[in-house]
């Protein structure tokens, strides 16, 4: 009877970046299929992932996503939620704030990322003493010295793919050495599952490179663009609603809101939100039409389909929570 891997992945205590975590269990075939009923809850030491005391350590693991490991054999991912030993969500547990169990609204996340080289402590491509040529070349560029690492890339897309993963599409970035996926999903919490998921695939992959996967929102000082993780947003009523008013009333609500958002928008972000390299300040908000100056765009579909679709808000960064972001944005719209 074969055996099967099960990479039981989750976030863990620490501050302001919750990191991943995983350990891998073992099943027999003849107890598993592929399904994620099947996949037990399970424990882990809290007190070494800063989310539980030594004299009361064991954290539960809740298996709530499940898809093909194409990168070891006979195996499979398991992304967690974490709860306390009473079952009651951990609160380090942002999935447990969503309150969308009707999958009514749909997120499409832009991730992005900076490939590391961690002997030079610079984005790949940049040299060891001062800077690459200026920002222009390197967005959505082809060509040596423009679209670096990309093999790493590459071999992330495929494994994401495999795994059934919703990618929509991938892009260099503006930054040298910065790249972006991205991924769509009916449901905020599948969007966040698939996101950390292939958040989790990204950092394994540049594992064999020997390089990391710095998600920081300003990896690089001065003028050279941020890392954000915009979130593309959209319930029935948006989808259906025929009308500029509607939108601009749903873009009027985040207006009060502010500080709530910033709060979950990732951490450092007043270093990235400046009103430059493509954002609005953090001290103000905004929204417009194609602007990616905006807090909020309004995308061009939106408008070419009298005014149903969805909207972008500009202001998460590449290391926020995507459950958290959509928790905000669903209680904000909802409000």
């Amino acid at each position: 009877m074969s055996k099967f891997k099960l990479e039981y992945i989750w976030l863990d205590g620490y501050e302001p970046m919750q990191s991943l975590r995983s350990k891998t269990k073992i099943v027999d075939g003849k107890d598993f299929s592929g399904k994620l009923s099947e996949c037990p809850n399970w424990s882990f030491d809290g007190s070494s992932t800063k989310q539980a005391a030594g004299n009361s350590s064991d954290c539960v693991l809740k298996p709530v996503f499940i898809c093909p490991d194409a990168d070891r054999k006979n195996a499979f991912l398991v992304m967690c939620e974490v709860l306390n030993a009473d079952g009651t969500p951990h609160v380090t547990n942002g999935r447990a704030t969503i309150e969308d169990k009707t999958d009514d609204f749909w997120f499409g996340f832009e991730q992005e990322y900076t490939i590391w080289d961690p002997e030079t402590q610079l984005p790949v491509g940049f040299p060891s003493k001062g800077y690459p040529k200026p920002q222009g070349p390197y967005y959505c560029s082809v060509g040596t010295g423009k679209a670096v690492a990309r093999e790493l890339v590459e071999e992330h897309l495929d494994l994401c793919l495999e795994a059934g993963l919703n990618v929509e599409g991938i892009n260099a970035e503006v930054m040298c050495g910065q790249w972006e996926f991205q991924i769509f999903a009916k449901g905020a919490e599948s969007a966040g599952d698939q996101i950390w998921v292939a958040r989790y695939l990204l950092e394994r992959t540049a594992e064999k490179y020997g390089l990391t996967i710095n998600l920081e929102c300003k990896p690089v000082k001065g003028d050279w663009n941020g890392s954000g993780m915009h979130a593309n947003f959209s319930n029935s009523a948006l989808r259906s609603a025929n009308s500029k008013e509607f939108f601009h009333s749903v873009c009027e609500k985040f207006r009060s809101v502010i500080p709530e958002h910033i709060a979950v928008y990732g951490h450092d972000n007043e270093q990235r939100l400046t009103g430059l390299h493509e954002t609005a300040s953090i001290h103000d908000f905004s929204y417009g039409v194609s602007d990616r100056g905006a807090s909020i765009r309004i995308p061009l579909y939106t408008v070419d389909h009298n005014w149903s679709g969805y909207l972008e808000d500009r202001r998460p960064n590449s290391a926020a929570d995507p459950y958290k972001v959509a928790a905000r944005i669903i209680k904000t719209v909802n409000s």
